[in-house]
């Protein structure tokens, strides 16, 4: 192995264990998060889960960075915002037409709700109190309207959706597949997550074709 190739790999492998230690943290903080609220949880408390000094923990911005951060990761598998439909979970299915798109889509959905439930709550009530918080919610309930509305476009494309379908059909659909109605379906009234997924396949279907 020449030098340069020793470079490259030692830069690989040091940018791999970086990422790994983010996961990490990012795993410890959704956790805390969810058990205990956003205020709370400590930056102590997250890296002693994450087994990790503080200071890597700070690195990682103040913390509704890592409430963010945490809530992607959790939910859409991966951080930032770029649109969820772009994915690697969501672009697994692209190739699906049908109903076997939708059914994948909300299969998808329903796990990642189950996965966030209590961390959005976390997340939910922390912007009642937290201005920042408040304005980070928006931008992700922004991005959400966004996704859904990308959503129903690929539905009619495959000839899963009305016509007619608009801006308040997006919205519909955007509230029966948050994650609050996991919380209020699951986690308050106590349906299994079978009961959960059957109930959301119907709704959605409603949503989407409406009867007469």
């Amino acid at each position: 192995m020449s030098g340069a190739e020793r470079r490259s790999y030692r830069s690989a492998l040091r940018a791999g264990q970086a990422e790994a230690t983010r996961r990490r943290v990012l795993t410890a903080a959704a956790d805390r998060f969810a058990e205990r609220g956003y205020g709370r949880t400590t930056l102590v408390d997250i890296a002693a889960d994450a087994g990790v000094s503080v200071e890597t923990v700070k690195g990682y911005g103040p913390k509704r960075a890592l409430l963010l951060a945490a809530f992607e990761q959790t939910f859409a598998g991966s951080e930032g915002s770029a649109p969820l439909l772009e994915r690697e979970q969501f672009m697994a299915i692209e190739h699906l037409e049908g109903e076997a798109y939708l059914t994948a889509g909300i299969e998808l959905i329903a796990a990642a709700n189950a996965r966030s439930a209590g961390l959005w709550r976390a997340f939910v009530s922390a912007a009642d109190t937290e201005a920042d918080v408040r304005t980070t919610l928006d931008q992700l309930l922004d991005h959400r309207r966004a996704d859904i509305g990308e959503a129903v476009g690929r539905l009619r494309r495959r000839g899963l959706v009305k016509a007619s379908a608009d801006e308040e059909t997006a919205a519909v659909l955007s509230f029966v597949l948050s994650p609050e109605g996991y919380e209020q379906l699951v986690l308050d009234a106590g349906l299994t997550e079978d009961q959960y997924r059957e109930h959301l396949a119907r709704l959605v279907a409603t949503v989407l074709r409406p009867g007469p």
